[in-house]
């Protein structure tokens, strides 16, 4: 297959892809059906556009030490953080802080106006016990159901008084002999002694783990333990024991929680913000067009086409990912716009270089996207550098552009690079339609292009 004919395959692959992309981002398909696949593909807009519910806790301390306070208030924002997320609101706001002597958390729910669902979704208090396997004829006679419902019913659980407050800490680590991840357990004096005899009177059996009510792991008793210490193994992968230690370790420190204060928040920036922000962009995006096709003329002209597949792209991937647009994530998609040509300002100046030489025109497009290539690569290198400070250090609005400005910066790359180079190319062979709307006649030593 001869060049040429790839170049067309792959601009129709493209012109496929950016047709699918528009369909996505047309507003009357709000969601996605493929089978099993569902995806809702409404905008997710944050607190600040859209509004929601705030609430204030405040947090009973009394029974931690000074010293572990900051520790006790990071574990109940992370579990909050945990239940936000299993209700389904994208970019919260959990954040704790100090008022006179009273430590509180404060949760912000974008999109959510009923209160009292987000309370109950939230709950009070992050609870870690532990709970020993009851025999089915046990369960039969403790809870008075029929022998055969409780065989039925599976592995049956009864709470123990071993709880959160026994547990020091967990950790991960390696086994000595297979190296796999492990979650080691400590328990405090009256820990070791609790789970001492549960591990006595259920050898062979299960203990199950629940984090406020659900189970997070069932491991069997292999041996009796005194010394407080415990190894849960079983194949883990690293991030399935580091998970396992998070969700142990932020219900090890249990700290009672009260709703304190509640309240529906109108968006801070609204609707007004969300309109001039369109506008913004739209103005925007016209100034690159113009300046590219009064520049660059015919390749500004490929640089603008790339543009719209690059936008068309950009929302399609927002709608599928279910990324939440805060004000700061719209500016960083619009940010991104200007940014997305510089690639093309960068390969442009490389052409005019090599016809300004006097080398054959398809040569000058070819080595133009070669030689700018490494200076593109490590100017978009660095912007994700910074762009991924921002997600790691940054609040959620921050993130909310880190995100946006990341996928602004892959998706410009990709459209610089595999959108107007097989476009340009492919157009450039044809004389007649080029030669009138080559670059500007005021680049100097650029008498005509040559093929």
């Amino acid at each position: 297959m001869t060049r040429n004919k790839r170049n067309i395959l792959f601009i129709g692959f493209l012109a496929v892809l950016t047709g699918l992309a528009v369909w996505i981002d047309i507003p009357s398909h709000p969601n996605l059906r493929i089978g099993s696949f569902y995806r809702d593909l409404d905008i997710k807009l944050g607190l600040d556009l859209l509004g929601g519910t705030h609430l204030v806790y405040r947090a009973d301390v009394k029974g931690v030490a000074d010293s572990d306070v900051a520790d006790a208030m990071a574990g109940v924002r992370d579990v909050i953080e945990h239940r936000v997320n299993a209700f389904g609101v994208a970019e919260p706001v959990v954040q704790t802080n100090k008022v006179g002597n009273e430590e509180r958390v404060i949760v912000e729910l974008a999109g959510v106006h009923d209160p009292q669902e987000a309370i109950k979704q939230i709950g009070e208090t992050p609870q870690l016990d532990f709970r020993r396997e009851v025999a089915p004829d046990e369960a039969a006679q403790q809870y008075n159901i029929d022998s055969q419902d409780a065989e039925n019913a599976g592995p049956i659980f009864e709470r123990t008084q071993l709880t959160g407050k026994n547990l020091k800490r967990a950790t991960v680590s390696f086994g000595s002999v297979n190296g796999t991840p492990e979650v080691n357990l400590e328990f405090d004096g009256e820990g070791a002694d609790l789970f001492a005899q549960l591990t006595k009177d259920n050898l062979q059996k299960r203990i199950a783990i629940y984090l406020d009510g659900s189970p997070i792991s069932a491991p069997v008793v292999q041996s009796e333990i005194t010394n407080g210490k415990a190894v849960i193994s079983g194949g883990f992968t690293i991030d399935e024991a580091k998970q396992l230690a998070q969700g142990l370790n932020a219900g090890a420190l249990p700290v009672p929680i009260e709703l304190i204060g509640q309240q529906i928040i109108g968006p801070t920036l609204g609707q007004r913000s969300i309109e001039q922000s369109v506008v913004a962009g739209v103005l925007g995006f016209m100034a690159v067009v113009v300046w590219m096709l009064v520049f660059y003329r015919l390749p500004g002209l490929v640089a603008s086409l790339a543009l719209i597949v690059y936008m068309s792209i950009f929302m399609a991937i927002i709608k599928l990912t279910g990324v939440t647009l805060t004000l700061a994530g719209v500016a960083g998609f619009i940010l991104s716009i200007g940014m997305a040509v510089d690639a093309n300002v960068l390969i442009y100046e490389r052409f005019r270089e090599n016809l300004r030489q006097g080398k054959n025109i398809i040569y000058a497009v070819d080595n133009g996207f070669a030689e700018a290539w490494n200076s593109i690569r490590a100017s978009n290198i660095s912007s994700l550098i910074t762009a991924l400070i921002l997600y790691v250090f940054g609040t959620s609005i921050i993130r909310g552009f880190a995100v946006t400005f990341s996928i602004g910066i892959v998706l410009s790359m990709f459209t610089a690079i595999t959108v107007t180079s097989p476009m340009l190319e492919t157009i450039l062979r044809v004389k007649y339609f080029w030669k009138p709307f080559w670059l500007s006649a005021k680049s100097p030593g650029i008498s005509g292009p040559k093929i």
